[in-house]
């Protein structure tokens, strides 16, 4: 199973936008040229008028999930812009209803509205709050609308959270933000329970796996029961080596490391931090970040939004001038 820590594991920037090796960069170049061949890749023109079709940090995720090996990356992505064709993606997340999507977030990992020191997203997902009422809620939702719920909150990471993440202050900083941080409160959650959840959760992380690839950063479990290492046996299945070596199972004498990874101000106070932040609670966004939100009351839109050459843009707005979010263009303050 995922292995217990005795020192917080250090994250890498390696394969990341300005941390190429030389042989990456000429990977890179190689991916291009065979998408843009492909008809999957336009690069933009030399003056800037028209923007490549995908950002380099969204094309080396592709990369890094499938070790650089460019044949292997071009199936996934030509394999994931199919996928999104059929969802008719852009659709989808434009026009998701409000209500649906705020109610349905408690379902998931929910943002806390602060980042890690490499200014990763911070996710919690505290299982036990998905008592006997909400799996009821849960379970009379048909498997496609579930699936699209999960769809739209991967795409509210990618499009909204990162890029938003991307203008804070962080260990990282010029490197795009591209993933999440996650804390899996396995606290007070039963063998049935855990059982009971095995079709929501293999949905998730089937679809992160296949068409949001390396979105997934560091996912501490924590209050595992004593169960967890036979539960461990079916998830693991689930993901590749890569992804199996970013998720860390700490003990409850073990939560001090989550603060070398995450400033006390920005960790929840039930995992050891400063932070007045439970579960169901909205974004608890730092000042920067209300600043960037300030059209919205310092909060984070209710419904689907994103970032648009620094500006958040939601609603009606999402459908005009419709391309790709570009972590690249997000308006930074002053670099950290």
């Amino acid at each position: 199973m995922a292995q217990d820590q005795q020192s917080a594991p250090q994250y890498s920037l390696l394969g990341h936008v300005g941390h190429l090796t030389h042989e990456q960069e000429v990977v890179l170049q190689d991916f291009k040229t065979r998408l843009q061949a492909a008809g999957l890749y336009d690069p933009g023109d030399e003056n800037g008028s028209r923007r490549p079709s995908h950002t380099d940090a969204t094309l080396l995720r592709f990369l890094r999930a499938r070790q650089f090996n460019p044949a292997k990356a071009v199936k996934q992505f030509s394999d994931r812009e199919a996928w999104a064709k059929q969802m008719d993606l852009d659709n989808l997340y434009y026009n998701y209803d409000v209500g649906d999507f705020a109610d349905a977030q408690c379902w998931y990992p929910m943002w806390v509205g602060r980042t890690d020191r490499m200014g990763y997203p911070i996710h919690v997902f505290r299982l036990a709050s998905l008592d006997a009422k909400r799996m009821t809620n849960i379970n009379k939702v048909p498997l496609e609308k579930r699936y699209e719920t999960i769809t739209v909150l991967h795409e509210l990471l990618i499009r909204g959270t990162a890029p938003l993440c991307s203008m804070l202050p962080s260990l990282s900083y010029p490197t795009p933000v591209d993933g999440t941080t996650t804390i899996v409160d396995l606290e007070g959650v039963s063998f049935s329970l855990m059982w009971s959840l095995r079709t929501h959760l293999q949905q998730a992380s089937v679809l992160a796996n296949a068409n949001f690839p390396e979105t997934m950063g560091m996912t501490w479990i924590v209050n595992a029961p004593a169960f967890f290492s036979t539960v461990w046996g079916w998830l693991k299945v689930w993901f590749d080596e890569n992804t199996r070596r970013k998720i860390h199972v700490l003990s409850h004498n073990q939560l001090h490391l989550l603060k070398s990874e995450i400033p006390a101000e920005n960790l929840p106070q039930r995992y050891g931090g400063d932070l007045e932040w439970e579960f169901d609670d909205p974004p608890s966004l730092d000042d920067r970040a209300k600043e960037i939100m300030q059209d919205f009351g310092g909060k984070v839109p209710k419904g689907p939004w994103e970032i648009r050459d620094g500006k958040v843009v939601v609603g009606r707005d999402l459908a005009r001038g419709k391309g790709e979010v570009r972590v690249e263009d997000v308006k930074s303050g002053e670099k950290p």
